[in-house]
């Protein structure tokens, strides 16, 4: 009889960890999958750390959001040039990957409201005395990362020799062997790129030249996604978490219109 009681007792355990192991699996089940696209070269946006884990600015945005909207967020790497593709076949579910809103993509993917500005800027090598702006890079030899709008603008510039590379990182490697004469590429991405190697051999130099908005684009027939990210950036204004994440990554406070409409040029 005992060891009917206990053998007893051991199976009512055993159907008790069950039920509670049923009812965890419910709980995770109600978040809803998303598979967010990113390019994880382009830091302190998106990269890689020594453990192999997502990391930057644009990671923790995506996370934060998904925890507003309750979803299981879900990070895939893409070559840059291959998240708009991503997005039109609907492969994945949205893209943050410091990219730009414009007029091309726009025909292409829809952008939620913005969340962080941004611009383009020149870098040469600290010996170079003779690229000062823009006008100087004319018939000059541009290193910039494929399919962003840094490698747009270098193609307007006369007579620019334009080396497309993979990840802006690469150019930054050309630039130090003197393959190249500059890089045009996204401010904060040069300022960190210069601030964390300690590369003291590379210099920005003129100014901002354009003012950019970054956004986090989604398929076009997926207009729930756009809504649901655009509502929890407004959550995350209002509850200050998004400043807490910009403060983190950048040192400073948001611009005051972030994230939401873009200020005026």
């Amino acid at each position: 009889m005992k060891k009917l009681f206990s053998l007893g007792l051991l199976v009512l355990f055993a159907m008790a960890l069950v039920v509670a192991a049923g009812c965890g699996g419910e709980d995770s089940s109600d978040a809803k999958k998303v598979v967010v696209g990113t390019n994880p070269t382009f830091a302190p946006f998106e990269s890689v750390d020594e453990n192999g884990e997502y990391v930057g600015f644009d990671i923790d945005l995506i996370r934060a959001i998904g925890e507003v909207n309750n979803w299981n967020v879900v990070i895939k790497d893409y070559p840059f040039k291959g998240l708009v593709p991503a997005l039109e076949s609907s492969s994945i579910d949205a893209c943050i990957a410091a990219m730009t809103i414009d007029e091309e993509r726009e025909n292409k993917v829809d952008f939620t409201v913005p969340y962080y500005q941004s611009g383009l800027c020149i870098a040469v090598l600290e010996s170079n005395d003779s690229v000062k702006g823009i006008e100087d890079l004319e018939g000059k030899r541009i290193g910039v990362q494929l399919g962003t709008t840094g490698a747009k603008a270098a193609r307007e510039i006369p007579g620019a020799d334009v080396v497309d590379y993979k990840d802006v990182n690469s150019a930054y490697m050309s630039l130090g062997n003197e393959s190249i004469d500059a890089v045009l590429n996204d401010y904060p991405v040069t300022a960190n790129y210069i601030s964390k190697s300690k590369d003291d051999d590379v210099k920005i130099v003129g100014e901002i030249l354009n003012s950019e908005f970054y956004g986090i684009a989604v398929p076009k027939d997926k207009p729930e996604i756009q809504e649901e990210v655009n509502s929890a950036l407004e959550t995350l204004k209002e509850n200050g978490e998004y400043a807490e994440i910009y403060k983190e990554w950048f040192a400073e406070a948001p611009a005051e219109f972030l994230p939401g409409e873009p200020a005026e040029k």
